[in-house]
C-alpha cells in the first residue's frame, strides 16, 4: 500500500494520514482520480484536467459542537464516497483535503 508524505519546511516533519484524526467537525478526504478517456480513445493527461470533487472519507472528528457543549456526530463515516464543492476544504499533500462536513455536498451510495 503506497503511503503520502508530506514534509514541513521548517520542521521536517513526516506526517502520515494513517494516523491523522481530524478536530471537531472535519474530515480527511483523499480524492478519487478517475482516467478519463475520450471517445476517440484519447487518455486525457492529469494536467489538463480539473482536480476530482469526489472523495473518499478517511478519517472523521468527534463531531460538531454546539452553542450549549453537545457534541453532534457527524453524518459521515471513514470509507463514504463523498462529493464536495471545487473550491471546498484546505489542501493536504498531494491528494488528501480537510473539509468541514458542511462543505460535502453528499455521499455517493453504491447502488
Amino acid at each position: 500500500m503506497h503511503m503520502q508524505r508530506v514534509y514541513a519546511k521548517e520542521t521536517h516533519i513526516m506526517f502520515d494520514f494513517r494516523k491523522f484524526k481530524p478536530l471537531n467537525d472535519r474530515v480527511l478526504v483523499k480524492r478519487v482520480e478517475t482516467e478519463e478517456i475520450t471517445e476517440s480513445g484519447l487518455i486525457i493527461p492529469d494536467t489538463a484536467k480539473e482536480k476530482a470533487q469526489t472523495g473518499t472519507v478517511m478519517a472523521v472528528g468527534t463531531g460538531r459542537r454546539e452553542t450549549n457543549g453537545v457534541v453532534t456526530p457527524l453524518a459521515v463515516r471513514v470509507g463514504d464516497v463523498v462529493y464536495f464543492g471545487k473550491y471546498a476544504g484546505a489542501e493536504a499533500g498531494k491528494d488528501h483535503l480537510i473539509i468541514r462536513e458542511d462543505e460535502i455536498l453528499g455521499v455517493v451510495e453504491n447502488s
